[in-house]
């Protein structure tokens, strides 16, 4: 999904084409010169409006980084739904949450750049609870649908709370390395191994 059609998205219609554009240029910017040192004075600046503009619609800076990292959180979620429909058994979800997760960050490297960037910072800021709360509420229904797909067939094999360490922490590891330039070939390239590698880590079939 281009960022544009993302933030289309998240913030449709005609009357949100300003927010949208301060938005998509703050993507830039963050991206450009990294969270710390980007200033609403240099967005204003890149999308050619008002500071007043900007605090109507977003408060201050932290609500600018807090309304790009929920977009594209909201977007990764929409992204693995129908990874998620077509995944009948544990092996299967397990294996679509790597391969949706690895393929959002090649069809997205500059909003998957920003995220990794911003985390702490929304972690930090006035915006926390809100993604305490979001998070809470995607670990839960995670939690559910794993949980009601053990059967005979297989189990999980490890507490739930290591789960999202085990079966995203090598792919988010892979996806930061290529994003960075350290290692050349695409996410894309590994989907098979990675998510088999997810499922040995948290999986056991019954014998």
């Amino acid at each position: 999904m281009t960022q544009s059609a993302m933030l289309e998205r998240c913030f449709p219609g005609r009357r949100a084409g300003l927010k949208r554009e301060i938005l998509g240029q703050a993507l830039a910017c963050f991206n450009e010169f990294g969270v710390e040192a980007t200033t609403i004075d240099a967005i204003k600046t890149r999308c050619n409006t008002s500071v007043g503009a900007i605090y109507h619609h977003f408060g201050n800076k932290e609500g600018v980084l807090a309304a790009l990292f929920f977009a594209a959180q909201d977007d990764q979620q929409a992204y693995l739904k129908p990874y998620l429909d077509n995944a009948g058994s544990l092996r299967d979800t397990v294996m679509a949450l790597v391969t949706s997760y690895l393929d959002w960050v090649v069809d997205n490297p500059d909003w998957a750049r920003f995220l990794y960037q911003a985390r702490s910072a929304v972690a930090k800021g006035p915006h926390r609870e809100e993604l305490e709360r979001r998070n809470a509420g995607n670990r839960g229904h995670l939690r559910q649908r794993l949980e009601a797909l053990q059967s005979r067939q297989a189990e999980l094999t490890v507490p739930f709370e290591l789960l999202p360490s085990l079966i995203i922490g090598a792919a988010e590891n892979y996806c930061r390395a290529w994003l960075s330039g350290r290692v050349a070939t695409s996410p894309a390239e590994y989907r098979q191994t990675l998510s088999e590698a997810a499922w040995r880590a948290v999986g056991q079939p019954y014998s």
